[in-house]
């Protein structure tokens, strides 16, 4: 069977959503894939493309869309039951999860510093294919050693000495910085980067006593990303939006393109990602260090990244219990807010902590 375009009528896109998000809240891998594929051949995706997004065969995506065309949604959902109750964990994928958790979720690449249980549910996707039950999630994760409690402010984590390094970062490092970049009349630019997931994503939101909220996703585990910098003097912001992924390669593209949209000298200030800090971006460096200067931030210092709140407004007004049934919305979406900002340079001089006062150049 070629690939083909799938209409579907709003009747049988709202069925279809609504038992996608009924598999999803029981758990049910098999089924979700399915409705994902259906629904995914509907929005213009190959059967190819599919098949890499959910991990599965282009065979699998055929006979799904078969099964539905034959029989409709009944068919489609339409799963026989295997006997017994297959572990979806092995020990040793549990004490690799265990770890990660005690890690942190910035370790396994989300922002933020507090786990929430749908962010474990899709890192344990993500890496091992299994998706749990929300519900069953929270007791699994109590039989790890684990317990929901309200998290406490600690300045350091793993590095002992590294309150010190804050300390100093604040009061020494930063204020010489500051003092280079103007006696050199340079951009000092603070960067980071950010991914915004098709997926969706979900917060607190008021909602009827007993009636817990439902929000639609559409089922496609897809992010576009964007590297960003901003400059602590204007308020001007750079960025550059990529469907691939976060390396070397693809921040010195962006760094080379700022390079290139400016005569100004830089100080660049970034994080400890190792892309940020490997051998091709040493390399880099040294090729533009008559222009560029860079500067570490102390590990474990997001507080002092003023582009971390960028992405956190970005993520809370844009993204945060939105629905996306396209790649393209998303997208949309996510450029939308980022010339907001690129257009409001005091609103980026107020994440340095700046007020109305200041001046813009």
């Amino acid at each position: 069977m070629l690939d083909f375009r799938l209409d579907l009528s709003r009747f049988l896109r709202k069925a279809l959503m609504k038992s996608l998000s009924e598999a999803i809240e029981a758990g049910k891998l098999t089924l979700i894939n399915r409705i994902r594929a259906v629904l995914a051949v509907a929005d213009g995706y190959s059967f190819s493309d599919i098949a890499t997004i959910l991990r599965v065969s282009s065979e699998s995506i055929r006979q799904w869309v078969i099964k539905y065309l034959s029989g409709g949604i009944n068919a489609l959902l339409a799963v026989k039951k295997r006997p017994g109750r297959p572990a979806k964990l092995t020990k040793t994928q549990k004490k690799q999860l265990r770890q990660w958790i005690i890690d942190g979720p910035q370790s396994a690449g989300f922002p933020g510093a507090c786990w929430r249980t749908p962010m474990i549910q899709e890192l344990i996707y993500r890496t091992f294919g299994a998706l749990y039950n929300v519900k069953y999630l929270s007791e699994f994760l109590k039989n790890l050693g684990f317990s929901y409690q309200k998290a406490r402010f600690a300045v350091g984590g793993k590095d002992p000495d590294n309150e010190l390094k804050r300390k100093i970062w604040a009061e020494e490092t930063l204020p010489e910085i500051i003092a280079q970049a103007r006696k050199q009349k340079a951009y000092l630019l603070f960067g980071d980067e950010a991914s915004f997931p098709q997926w969706g994503s979900l917060t607190y939101t008021w909602a009827p006593i007993g009636e817990q909220p439902t929000v639609k996703t559409s089922g496609i585990r897809k992010g576009y990303k964007v590297f960003g910098l901003i400059d602590y003097f204007s308020g001007k912001f750079f960025y550059k939006t990529l469907e691939g992924r976060f390396n070397a390669e693809s921040y010195k593209q962006f760094l080379w393109e700022v390079l290139s949209k400016t005569t100004k000298r830089i100080i660049l200030v970034q994080d400890g990602a190792r892309y940020h800090t490997s051998a091709a971006m040493k390399f880099f460096f040294e090729q533009f260090n008559d222009r560029l200067t860079v500067y570490q931030l102390p590990v474990y210092s997001p507080d002092f990244n003023p582009i971390e709140k960028l992405w956190k407004n970005i993520k809370k007004d844009e993204i945060h219990l939105h629905y996306f049934p396209t790649f393209d919305s998303l997208k949309q979406k996510v450029e939308e807010a980022l010339l907001h900002f690129a257009d409001r340079k005091r609103d980026i001089l107020r994440l340095f902590g700046f007020g109305e006062e200041s001046k813009v150049a």
